[in-house]
């Protein structure tokens, strides 16, 4: 198979879909792999070690015409929609919901398309999770910069000082986002609170953490109650495929202390916090109601080296059934893809992102 991996075109995405090493598995199983020309200089891989691997390093509309398959990692912006050809497949982040014109240039040119975000094996998201452990690890360290006065925050130093008391860090979901997200306020020495919808999680928090972690089960009346007292309020809920649940209101929002800042994890998928956003790295954050918003829509694009390899060593393993397969019998197959297809043949297959289309 003819595989395309082009270079990123979101504003500050560092990230290539293909590490050099991935390029040179594909090749010896019979594979040809075109990459863009400087795709993986953000990530230090330069075009020489893809030529070393036996890749071909070549243009953008060179690539788009003869690759079957487009590998990427973010989902394409209305720029690359007309570089796509009738009946190509692409493989990559989606994040379908909330985007109906994507959700329509997918359909009329008949793509195949599946979807990092929703492949799913044992209930779990092997290919979400190593981007959601990042982005959620990212979240306090990005608060505690932008809680600094100087940048609209409250001035509150989130590990606290002898005397003084540490932020109060609220968590909203218990995934993997939500881990990470607890793991890094934890460790900084932050006053921690996650609420959770299921209990199950919270007791295993309430382990983990020996009772040093506050765990709230997830009511509307819990939720309103900890987003008032919360100086840095970080939303990581996930419902696979679909928008985020709205869980805090934009009036809650104004309720807020003056300075608070958020980190809506979840704005991929339309955000959990009625103010969010989709911003980027080079302007991340702005202001409601006195409140930071900071809800950068590709967060792990900031430390691309680690994100890149985290990503790759886990989609690599996909790439190969898909090409191994072909097209067809991926789209078509009981194997583990079956999730991860979002579009084939002019119709949305995925069923929680058909449940949003208007």
């Amino acid at each position: 198979m003819h595989i395309g991996v082009p270079k990123e075109v979101k504003e500050h995405e560092y990230r290539v879909s293909l590490t050099p090493d991935g390029a040179e598995k594909l090749i010896k199983s019979g594979h040809r792999v075109l990459i863009e020309h400087s795709a993986g200089d953000g990530s230090g891989f330069s075009d020489d070690t893809y030529k070393k691997a036996g890749a071909e390093v070549t243009n953008r509309n060179f690539l788009f015409k003869n690759a079957e398959l487009i590998v990427k990692v973010k989902e394409p912006l209305p720029e690359e929609y007309d570089l796509f050809s009738e009946d190509q497949a692409l493989f990559t982040f989606l994040h379908l919901a909330p985007n109906q014109e994507l959700i329509d240039m997918l359909l009329k040119k008949n793509i195949t398309s599946f979807a990092y975000e929703t492949l799913e094996i044992d209930h779990g998201l092997p290919l979400l999770r190593p981007m959601s452990e990042i982005a959620g690890k990212m979240a306090p360290v990005v608060a505690a910069y932008y809680m600094q006065k100087i940048h609209g925050g409250a001035g509150i130093l989130v590990t606290g000082a002898s005397g003084v008391a540490p932020a109060r860090v609220l968590i909203l979901g218990a995934g993997t986002v939500g881990m990470g997200a607890l793991k890094v306020a934890y460790g900084m020495g932050a006053e921690v609170t996650i609420i959770n919808r299921g209990e199950e999680k919270l007791k295993i928090i309430d382990d983990m953490y020996k009772g040093k972690v506050r765990t709230i089960t997830s009511t509307h009346e819990n939720i309103v109650s900890e987003v008032k007292k919360c100086d840095i309020l970080i939303g990581a809920v996930l419902v696979t495929g679909a928008r985020a649940p709205g869980l805090v209101s934009g009036d809650l929002v104004s309720k807020m202390n003056k300075g608070s800042v958020i980190v809506d994890v979840s704005v991929d998928q339309g955000g959990c916090i009625e103010t969010t956003k989709p911003t980027t790295h080079n302007n991340p954050v702005y202001t409601v109601d006195g409140v930071v918003h900071y809800t950068v829509a590709n967060m792990p694009g900031a430390y691309p080296r680690t994100s890149t390899l985290a990503l790759t060593n886990k989609t690599l393993e996909y790439i190969e059934m898909i090409a191994g397969h072909g097209i067809e019998k991926s789209a078509t197959g009981d194997g583990p893809l079956r999730s991860a297809l979002n579009t084939y043949k002019g119709k949305i297959t995925h069923k929680a992102v058909a449940g949003e289309l208007k």
